[in-house]
């Protein structure tokens, strides 16, 4: 428990220092560490559920192995076990926009349909990423990398107004900016409300997950002769 609160603090507090402080990053006129925990806290779920999705295969060889069942249940209970870590995570962002004044609105009522997002995203990638570490076991190598890369193709440290039309809406190719924009708007009202981008988001997520559960179907009888 200790840990799931302390993960996104602690990364709040570097953003706020380095990119708030030294490097005076816009945040869209609201204090900045309220601008990164409300964005850190949706990257969180969606790092941890991709990371350990992703090798949740190879974890999991021994059961695959011994018994059949429908392998993708394995990668689904491997992104919604960090549902209750982001739930903690959750009531120290509210605990902490409350204390910076800030009230919830009406937008509130928008969260579970970015939360959505988020889980499509982790799902998706992870489907892809966990079909593709049963037969080429570097494949686990590469997703700390690509999560880092993520982290900063996302506007976590920087708000998506930097951008301008329409490549702001092209940014929303990255599901995520969907997710970190749409918590930023639910939450503290900073932003922009659910546009072209966020649509462009949710289509990007949905193919994530068609294409993903499509490859994970058509490997899955392999897996027990590979894994």
């Amino acid at each position: 428990m200790a840990w799931a609160v302390l993960q996104p603090l602690f990364t709040m507090l570097i953003f706020t220092v380095f990119f708030g402080r030294l490097a005076k990053m816009p945040s869209d006129g609201i204090p900045y560490s309220v601008f990164a925990l409300t964005a850190l806290t949706p990257w969180t779920f969606f790092s941890n559920g991709l990371t350990t999705s992703s090798n949740s295969l190879v974890t999991n060889a021994n059961l695959i192995t011994k018994v059949y069942f429908p392998r993708l249940a394995i990668p689904i209970a491997a992104v919604f076990s960090g549902a209750l870590d982001f739930l903690l995570s959750f009531v120290l962002l509210m605990v902490y926009v409350l204390y910076r004044g800030y009230w919830p609105t009406w937008r509130i009522l928008w969260l579970p349909g970015f939360a959505l997002l988020a889980v499509v995203t982790s799902l998706g990638v992870g489907l892809w990423l966990s079909a593709l570490n049963v037969e080429y076991r570097d494949v686990r190598y590469t997703v700390p990398f690509l999560t880092q890369i993520w982290l900063f193709a996302t506007p976590i440290a920087y708000p998506s107004s930097l951008m301008h039309e329409p490549w702001r809406t092209v940014y929303g190719l990255n599901p995520m900016v969907g997710v970190v924009e749409g918590f930023r708007w639910a939450i503290v009202g900073s932003g922009h409300p659910p546009d072209a981008m966020f649509f462009v988001s949710c289509l990007a997520a949905a193919l994530l997950l068609a294409t993903g559960a499509f490859y994970f179907r058509r490997m899955e009888k392999g897996f027990a002769d590979i894994v």
